[in-house]
């Protein structure tokens, strides 16, 4: 029987406890007991980074084969096709870029630096002048 002095509040989690204690059965608290004993913590591998470049957590190394186009553009215009059905051999397009003016140097589509055409072993090629900041690529890029 349960004390009088007791609260409410005592009295039923007093209740609950004897009420609890009846229904379990001695075989399967052992197997509960037993299971919680065998249960040992889980082994990872380690997954961090390795090499020369863990300590930026950047592994530049995976994209180094990844091929993207590279354009040199050396200006653009828009002409009619009635214009281009008339082109022929020595016909001469005029372009909205200046003589001299830096070229533009585009990877997949998207700006990256300007330079200035050059010759090397009769093949034309093209010396960087200005390369795009980071920034700057965001920056045009958040634009489009």
């Amino acid at each position: 029987m349960a004390d009088p002095n007791m609260s409410e509040e005592d009295r039923m989690a007093a209740e609950w406890a004897a009420a609890l204690s009846e229904t379990k059965e001695p075989e399967v608290a052992s197997e509960v007991r037993a299971a919680a004993e065998s249960v040992s913590p889980a082994a990872f591998t380690n997954f961090a980074p390795t090499g020369a470049n863990s300590a930026s957590g950047n592994d530049i190394n995976m994209i180094l084969d990844i091929p993207v186009q590279l354009t040199v553009e050396l200006g653009r215009t828009r002409i009619p096709i009635k214009h281009i059905l008339q082109l022929a051999q020595g016909s001469v397009v005029e372009l909205d870029a200046m003589a001299g003016e830096p070229m533009d140097v585009l990877v997949n589509g998207y700006l990256i630096a300007q330079g200035e055409v050059v010759v090397v072993n009769d093949k034309f090629g093209i010396r960087l002048t200005d390369i795009v900041t980071p920034s700057e690529r965001m920056r045009r890029l958040s634009r489009t």
